[in-house]
């Protein structure tokens, strides 16, 4: 069944249209890419399935549902988005805990202490963590805080707005493993933003490139391991991409 469908999808900041046209679909459990240069409308798309680009036509379906154009409760509990900056997606007044209790208070939902320990623990950090402010963790541990609050309301689909590009590279090693072992055992969607392949190529089952706001070609990530994308521009992409291709390890050994 399919999670999530663009059909001809065109997005607006005022007077500016930012994407064209753009329809995807994304089965329950895949793992899609949206990849391509910086400008070419990739977290647009994302802020207009979530909810903050609210000016767009088109269609946005979740689970066969149509998608409104506000943040609504609802929607929430389905789908959620990791921000690519852990250091700005936190509030620097709110602790661990603060910032992983508030989306129950929020939803009206209880038993938070249960729910906040258990969620730590799926993301490893330590309990230890609980009570620290932002700026008393690294990097990575400020993304899998940010990862911990999206998977609160246990949604089935995330959107992923570069999630490793502001770690060092031995940290996003660690975030794409953590990731990869999410989808599996919480039987997760996700439509990732990025302009690193090898991320695709480690954690994606598809791509779909994207230039100046339109997507130029649909492939299985096979075919970008192979290197037989076949769009001119993806051929660009993976050319400059060349020398960094082979993907992340499965663990740091």
């Amino acid at each position: 069944m399919t999670a999530l469908t663009l059909r001809d999808l065109d997005v607006f900041y005022g007077t500016t249209q930012v994407t064209y046209g753009i329809s995807l679909d994304v089965a329950r459990g895949e793992s899609v890419a949206l990849v391509g240069e910086s400008g070419s409308g990739k977290t647009t798309v994302l802020k207009a399935i979530a909810g903050l680009a609210p000016d767009w036509r088109g269609e946005i379906l979740l689970d066969g549902a149509p998608r409104g154009h506000r943040i609504d409760r609802d929607f929430a509990r389905h789908c959620q988005l990791v921000f690519q900056d852990p250091y700005g997606a936190l509030h620097p007044r709110k602790t661990v805990d603060d910032t992983l209790a508030e989306p129950l208070a929020i939803h009206g939902l209880k038993d938070a202490d249960r729910r906040v320990r258990e969620m730590m623990a799926l993301v490893d950090l330590e309990p230890g963590f609980r009570f620290r402010y932002p700026h008393q963790l690294s990097g990575g541990q400020r993304q899998r805080v940010a990862i911990a609050r999206a998977l609160m309301l246990e949604p089935k689909l995330l959107l992923l707005d570069e999630p490793t590009s502001a770690l060092d590279v031995s940290v996003q090693a660690e975030i794409l493993n953590l990731l990869k072992r999410l989808r599996a055992e919480q039987d997760l969607t996700f439509l990732l933003v990025t302009h690193n392949l090898p991320v695709v190529s480690f954690l994606c089952d598809r791509l779909a490139v994207m230039r100046t706001g339109r997507v130029v070609e649909i492939a299985d990530v096979a075919a970008l391991k192979a290197g037989r994308l076949s769009d001119p521009y993806s051929q660009e992409l993976l050319a400059a991409s060349a020398p960094a291709m082979p993907a992340p390890r499965e663990a740091i050994e």
